[in-house]
């Protein structure tokens, strides 16, 4: 079984709250996880007919089944428990519930309402590399991983990425946006999603998304909105505190996961991945997700940007912790190169930075420590500290 990083996190957080909800996209392994971390607990699906109508009908009686708490999967199905859920564990300090959702504008508008201070909130996102070293051979290069993408079911089932990513596609759109407002022709709504895969990596521009999809740059907005909050994708904001007056203020867009991404760009093997021209933008994506990743199974809220100035000077990835900051570069070479140090050397500069400070993240094997900077291997992205960064005044 592939042990997740979350669970240590979610088991220490049930001894102090009565009411853990963990959020997360669909088939990132929420349910397996919460019922190997609660196997006390009785499940309940809510994504069942016949079972969820029981809940919304009659929720009092629905929750009187279980006396002691439960596990109640995709819970934004019937909302109106949650009221009843508060009742329950005020008057009983022993009771435990775990609410899961995939849909985390839908949970969230709700258990902020009735939940607030009653709940511990995690989210799960589907495997790191870490997760899956244990459990797996080795990738032998990175292309296959950005390709396959590290959702459980692939794994677990050994399912083939052409036949995992349509479907999941086509099953988030049926269950999740369909529930949401302003989507109007699905189509279109599917085609918008393809273009934002074409720009991974990049500043978001509402104006030309809208422009390319047909719609307005207002439903342009709003459905990046609903990508954003069913975790298909998220928005890396620039670093708010300047070296100088020109930077940039608009963020990037990525993907969760580089095999979603590889779907919807039409990639259909790990050697078109590796000839595409969106390589070196999904190599990005696959390594910043691992940042991601690291912060939010520790419970954590992840403190990373990006930095550009108007110039085209540009830091990948930072790695905040208050007054320290530890400046990546990512590099999809495979060969070690100094050059690939240029903008860091530039940075440096304006933070006052010593010379050697910063990280390459390259496609290579190898880690190495120079006078330039240390070459990491996207093979070692665990070893990354965020408190070896430098404290700055800026």
């Amino acid at each position: 079984m592939f042990k997740r990083k979350l669970q240590q996190k979610m088991l220490s957080l049930a001894e102090k709250f009565q009411v853990i909800t963990l959020t997360g996209p669909r088939q990132s392994g929420k349910t397996t996880l919460v019922q190997a971390t609660f196997p006390h607990l009785p499940y309940v699906s809510l994504e069942e007919p016949d079972i969820r109508q029981i809940a919304l009908t009659d929720p009092r009686g629905f929750l009187a089944n279980y006396t002691e708490g439960a596990v109640l999967d995709e819970v934004q199905h019937a909302p109106e428990l949650f009221s009843y859920i508060q009742s329950l564990v005020d008057g009983d300090r022993n009771i435990q519930f775990v609410l899961t959702g995939s849909s985390n504008f839908l949970l969230m508008e709700k258990i902020s309402q009735t939940l607030a201070g009653r709940t511990a909130i995690l989210h799960l996102l589907p495997f790191s590399i870490a997760e899956l070293k244990p459990n797996i051979p080795a990738f032998e290069r990175y292309e296959s991983l950005i390709y396959k993408g590290q959702y459980p079911r692939i794994y677990d089932r050994d399912i083939a990425p052409t036949d995992f990513y349509p479907s999941y596609i086509q099953t988030y759109v049926e269950k999740d946006v369909r529930l949401m407002k302003n989507i109007g022709d699905i189509n279109t709504f599917i085609r918008f999603v393809q273009l934002c895969a074409g720009r991974t990596g990049q500043l978001v521009n509402y104006a030309g998304l809208a422009s390319d999809a047909g719609i307005s740059p207002n439903t342009a907005k709003a459905w990046l909105s609903i990508l954003e909050s069913s975790y298909i994708v998220y928005q890396l904001a620039p670093y708010h505190r300047n070296f100088n007056k020109r930077i940039v203020k608009s963020s990037k867009l990525y993907f969760y996961d580089t095999g979603l991404a590889c779907s919807l760009l039409g990639i259909r093997d790990e050697e078109q991945v590796a000839l595409h021209y969106m390589k070196g933008a999904l190599f990005e994506n696959l390594v910043i997700n691992e940042f991601i990743k690291a912060s939010i199974h520790r419970g954590e809220k992840p403190a990373i940007y990006f930095w550009q100035d108007n110039q085209g000077k540009e830091i990948d990835c930072l790695l905040v912790d208050g007054e320290k900051a530890l400046p990546i570069e990512i590099k999809a070479g495979k060969t070690m190169n100094n050059s690939y140090f240029t903008n860091l050397q530039y940075w440096r500069k304006l933070a006052g930075a010593p010379d050697d400070y910063g990280h390459v993240v390259y496609g290579g094997e190898q880690t190495l420590k120079t006078s330039y900077g240390q070459f990491t291997s996207w093979r070692d992205l665990e070893t990354f500290e965020i408190s070896k960064g430098k404290s700055l005044s800026l």
